[in-house]
């Protein structure tokens, strides 16, 4: 049975990506090197681990939506889902390095987006999670296929500097925000009747008067 190790040593922006896209660099170790690797089919979970960390004034302010008010965050602080990643090893005998692409998505509606815009400095705890496919040669040549164990997986501190400058450089000076049908229908509907540029100017509008309107 091959027994395989996983280490995360670095991560950097993939600048030619159509969409925001973080690299992360794998060593794989084959713990049992007399069995030697025809390949690995990699899957793997990441997960924040929030309670891995502190957290100042501001940052917990800026996270109340995701857990709750700081008070209660012996209860509420939680680690969960962030993504889900694959890729595929080539041979080795011993040891291999392998990029394994994680999709990033600038969208509000998600809770790892609201972690990570909530960081101001610091790093984001990341666990990552491994399952997959291992082909490989046994001792007399026969070509051979077995699980990675479950309990294979390891630990990451993302610096949150790295997921503003990838923001920063996919989304210059912009954030998303999803609405539903009908609510961009009315924004939409308001922007033509008022003969607005943008939908920016129509929400910067929209907020003036509500800022400007009399207390009842």
């Amino acid at each position: 049975m091959v027994d395989l190790d996983f280490a995360v040593e670095a991560a950097a922006v993939e600048s030619y990506s159509a969409a925001p896209l973080l690299v992360f660099q794998l060593r794989v170790t084959n713990r049992t090197p007399a069995l030697k690797v025809q390949n690995v089919m990699l899957n793997c979970q990441i997960r924040i681990e929030a309670p891995r960390r502190n957290y100042d004034l501001d940052e917990r302010e800026r996270l109340v939506e995701l857990f709750g008010e700081p008070e209660r965050w012996g209860q509420t602080l939680r680690s969960f889902l962030w993504t889900h990643a694959s890729v595929s090893a080539p041979r080795f005998d011993e040891e291999c390095r392998v990029d394994l692409p994680a999709p990033c998505s600038f969208d509000f509606n998600i809770a790892a987006t609201k972690y990570f815009h909530g960081l101001k400095n610091g790093e984001a705890p990341l666990n990552f999670l491994f399952s997959g496919s291992i082909f490989y040669r046994d001792a007399d040549g026969a070509l051979q296929i077995d699980q990675i164990s479950w309990t294979k997986e390891a630990s990451y501190r993302l610096p949150a500097s790295l997921w503003q400058s990838m923001m920063d450089q996919y989304y210059p000076q912009s954030a998303w925000l999803r609405l539903s049908r009908d609510m961009f229908e009315q924004l939409y509907r308001y922007k033509r009747q008022k003969g607005l540029m943008t939908f920016e100017h129509a929400l910067q509008e929209l907020l003036d008067a509500r800022t400007t309107r009399p207390a009842s």
